[in-house]
């Protein structure tokens, strides 16, 4: 490998090991999330968005929003009185989400843990299947960061995948394996002993009460997803 290669793939894993796993082929993971969601991402969505209990008029960020399905979602029901914020790490994301925007949301590359949004801005903040992309270290700090950037009552909504019945939770643990080979992340799920454990979204409820939040309350949307809301007390 010459020098400016072996450079090249130094900064990448610094990167990588700073931001955690990115993902720059919006198409591609469009594809990837509706089959995986058997076509049902839009009624997904609209149930993510009830339970975050945002009204018209709320500040709402997504982090690590990729394409932007979520924050369209979320704008049309805080309404023209409101705004929504995407942040995603991905500069291929924010180009494709930013050319699809709504006149009420807006979208800037960054990453969960370093975020640039000022102290209790927000009503509403979102995160899904983004947590187990994370760097495990960093994953405390990114928490800390989206309680301080809430205004208090304010709500915190993560979600990611909790399949039910047989096949799916096979699925997920072949692609979560392939996925951690190809990244070669000691992180990723794939290199868990059980990768549903990995992305077990229930694993953060200590964590959220540690950083501040009040209640927690787990839900879980068949047959595919599992969500987190938290809320910071007033």
């Amino acid at each position: 490998m010459t020098g400016n290669a072996q450079q090249s793939t130094n900064a990448h894993a610094d990167r990588n090991s700073e931001i955690g796993i990115l993902i720059t082929k919006p198409r591609g993971y469009l594809a990837m999330k509706s089959a995986f969601l058997l076509g049902r991402v839009g009624s997904l969505n609209a149930r993510l968005v009830e339970l975050t209990g945002a009204a018209a008029g709320d500040h709402a960020v997504d982090i690590g929003c990729g394409p932007g399905q979520l924050v369209r979602a979320m704008a049309d029901r805080v309404g023209s009185a409101g705004r929504v914020i995407g942040i995603d790490p991905s500069q291929e994301m924010i180009d494709y989400a930013s050319g699809r925007a709504a006149p009420n949301c807006r979208f800037e590359v960054g990453a969960a843990q370093s975020l640039t949004l000022p102290d209790a801005s927000v009503d509403v903040v979102t995160s899904t299947f983004v947590m187990h992309h994370i760097p495990q270290a960093q994953r405390t700090a990114a928490l800390g960061q989206m309680f301080r950037v809430l205004r208090p009552g304010g709500r915190l909504l993560l979600a990611d995948t909790h399949p039910t019945g047989k096949v799916l939770p096979a699925a997920v643990r072949i692609m979560s394996r392939f996925a951690a080979r190809r990244t070669d992340d000691p992180h990723a799920p794939g290199h868990q002993a059980d990768p549903l454990t990995a992305i077990d979204i229930r694993r953060y409820r200590e964590a959220l009460r540690e950083v501040g939040f009040g209640t927690v309350d787990f839900t879980a949307i068949p047959p595919t997803t599992g969500v987190l809301v938290a809320t910071k007390d007033v």
